[in-house]
């Protein structure tokens, strides 16, 4: 019989969370698009769930994320920060060997 383990991985602060799944792939969105109301749609999420959840990452950190510029004439946007980038490059890598790990796990059930 074939076993699989299930995790999810989220960092937290003394404030709740600030980065999960979720939160990373709005990042990326928002890297990809370079808005967040064009990440929000791609997502399927409410631009106020959204500014919600980068509005709170923003606040757990002393480095912003994201970078936001209201609309206008030319449009606003969004766009990661260096620190905003490596902090995906970071949840990544964890996740990577989190799910290395439970695989080896799994098949070491399996015996």
């Amino acid at each position: 019989m074939d076993y699989k383990i299930k995790s999810r991985i989220w960092i937290e602060s003394e404030n709740g969370v600030f980065l999960g799944e979720g939160r990373v792939k709005l990042l990326k969105a928002i890297a990809q698009t370079g808005s967040l109301s064009k990440a929000a749609s791609s997502l399927e999420m409410s631009y106020k769930k959204a500014w919600n959840l980068l509005d709170s990452m923003n606040k757990a950190t002393k480095e912003s994320l994201v970078i936001t510029s209201t609309g206008g004439k030319g449009g606003g946007g969004a766009y990661l920060t260096p620190y905003g980038e490596k902090m995906i490059q970071t949840f990544d890598t964890i996740n990577q060997k989190c799910w290395e790990f439970l695989d080896q796990q799994s098949k070491e059930i399996a015996l």
